[in-house]
């Protein structure tokens, strides 16, 4: 059903408008670039850029439709971008990652609390030590305490590399900014 949805709604170019000026800022300024896997991608609002910054990027969606124009940005932009039509609850985080990407991706709802819980819980475990998890939560604090209990009751120790909220022109709203990376442990 909600492929359907992804479908129809991408039939609007850019339906959901241009990138957040603070996912841009972090990942202009991140280095080393890397391997970034970007989950739900959507039209590719967020891999495009961040591949012409020089990441090498895996962008992830179900929706057909949305696949198909990332390939086609990517074409005309002259970057490189490994797509794949796929279940992003299903996806395996291998260890040549290094920045796995959630852009609106998560919303707590009771519907899919444990859906997205369980996928979160996955991320964490799976990204190697020095990995970066950064996601991007529509403002609210039962999402964002959900998001950071999550995180708190991970087996592993997390650094913050950027905590704030960006705002959303498009739809006049803040989206809660979280980057973190993995500590390795020796």
């Amino acid at each position: 059903m909600a492929k359907i949805v992804y479908d129809e709604h991408y039939k609007e170019e850019e339906y959901f408008g241009a990138p957040y000026k603070g996912l841009i800022d972090f990942f202009r300024d991140y280095e080393p670039k890397g391997r970034v896997l970007d989950l739900g991608c959507g039209q590719g609002r967020d891999s495009i850029p961040i591949a012409l910054m020089g990441y090498d990027v895996t962008a992830v969606d179900y929706s057909k439709v949305g696949i198909s124009q990332v390939k086609n940005k990517a074409l005309s932009a002259g970057v490189n971008i490994n797509t794949l039509v796929g279940d992003v609850y299903q996806m395996n985080i291998d260890q040549s990652i290094d920045i796995v990407l959630l852009d609106s991706m998560l919303h707590f709802y009771k519907n899919d609390l444990e859906k997205e819980s369980t996928l979160v819980k996955r991320i964490l475990d799976d990204l190697r030590g020095g990995g970066i998890f950064a996601n991007f939560i529509l403002k609210g604090k039962v999402r964002e305490k959900t998001l950071k209990d999550i995180i708190r009751q991970s087996q592993f120790e997390w650094e913050v590399l950027t905590e704030k909220y960006v705002n959303y022109p498009e739809s006049k709203s803040q989206y809660h900014m979280l980057v973190i990376r993995k500590v390795k442990h020796d």
